[in-house]
């Protein structure tokens, strides 16, 4: 990406943290995306001028995205960046027109999410989980699992994956609570969401019994200095980042060899589900959730008509 590019797009992103407040993962995406339009200027584009990129211009741009056959969602969000950079260029004037102005996103998949049975969430969190005969521990495994450090490990992981399906939280919300979010006696969350958003969260007794575990017995092998007052720790000292929860989530979904759920964002879906399952009213799931938009959280209200449908079908004997 050239500097005639680099540099607009620079100020913007500084522009939408410093006055809109966003999110390092939003700034991280926009950047992305940016960038993808800035390398398509270089090399099939002549590296024009911000002035000088017209609706063609762009056009050409989504072509050649289409023809990298990347999904509708990917293509929906990079519209949708280098509209909102132009609409910004333009009111700084940085541009005479608006050349994105009259491009048209297509319409986003709603695809409908993997959730998780019950059956499978209870065996995700089981206490002590059945091992099959070829997952039979090696001496030299036994003796790791008595290690301090991997207990210390495995008490953060189980802290994880409760507070991932007790909470409804994002990833990225998980790894950046810190020891003095967690109110006891109340058993909620002080969650730092979207748009720096806060919000109060409950979570179950479970989850508030592995917490305590992990603090009182186990944080404290992991924790160096640098992890301040962060509630999860990764195994080099500091706060666990989002990549490292990730992957913990991703092992644990894996294994259970039943489900085509994958990712931590599963479980956000299964607790949607599963609280609209149970009665609960859909304002008080969006609240739960951080949506902005009740929109969001209605897609979950498909899900549960899709699984009751599939129930109908199974069940009723004029199906």
């Amino acid at each position: 990406m050239s500097a005639k590019f680099a540099e607009p797009v620079a100020d913007y992103l500084e522009y939408l943290q410093r006055e809109r407040g966003r999110s390092a993962n939003t700034l991280r995406a926009y950047e992305v995306d940016l960038r993808n339009l800035g390398q398509f200027l270089c090399k099939h584009a002549h590296d024009p001028s911000l002035k000088q990129i017209t609706v063609e211009t762009l056009r050409d741009w989504l072509a050649k995205l289409h023809d990298s056959q990347i999904s509708r969602t990917t293509l929906a969000r990079r519209i949708s960046a280098v509209k909102n950079f132009f609409a910004w260029a333009l009111k700084h004037q940085l541009v005479d027109t608006d050349p994105a102005l009259r491009l048209a996103a297509p319409k986003k998949e709603r695809r409908l999410p993997h959730v998780l049975q019950p059956s499978q969430i209870d065996r995700l969190l089981a206490e002590k989980p059945v091992a099959s005969d070829a997952q039979e521990q090696t001496a030299d495994q036994a003796e790791k699992a008595h290690d301090p450090k991997s207990q210390a490990v495995a008490a953060r992981d189980k802290v994880i994956a409760e507070l991932l399906y007790a909470s409804g939280l994002r990833i990225s919300e998980l790894v950046a609570l810190d020891v003095d979010d967690i109110d006891f006696e109340r058993r909620t969350l002080k969650v730092l969401g979207k748009g720096n958003k806060e919000r109060v969260v409950p979570f179950g007794k479970p989850a508030e019994k592995v917490i305590i575990t992990w603090i009182r017995s186990h944080r404290k092998v992991l924790a160096g200095p640098e992890a301040q007052g962060a509630l999860l720790v990764g195994v080099r000292g500091g706060r666990l980042n989002v990549r490292q929860a990730r992957e913990v989530i991703s092992k644990a979904l894996q294994s259970l060899g039943d489900t085509a759920a994958s990712g931590p964002h599963a479980l956000r879906h299964t607790v949607a589900t599963h609280l609209l399952d149970g009665g609960a009213d859909l304002r008080a799931v969006q609240e739960f959730l951080g949506h902005a938009s009740l929109a969001t959280t209605q897609l979950y209200t498909h899900v549960s008509v899709d699984r009751l449908r599939q129930s109908y079908r199974q069940a009723h004997p004029r199906a």
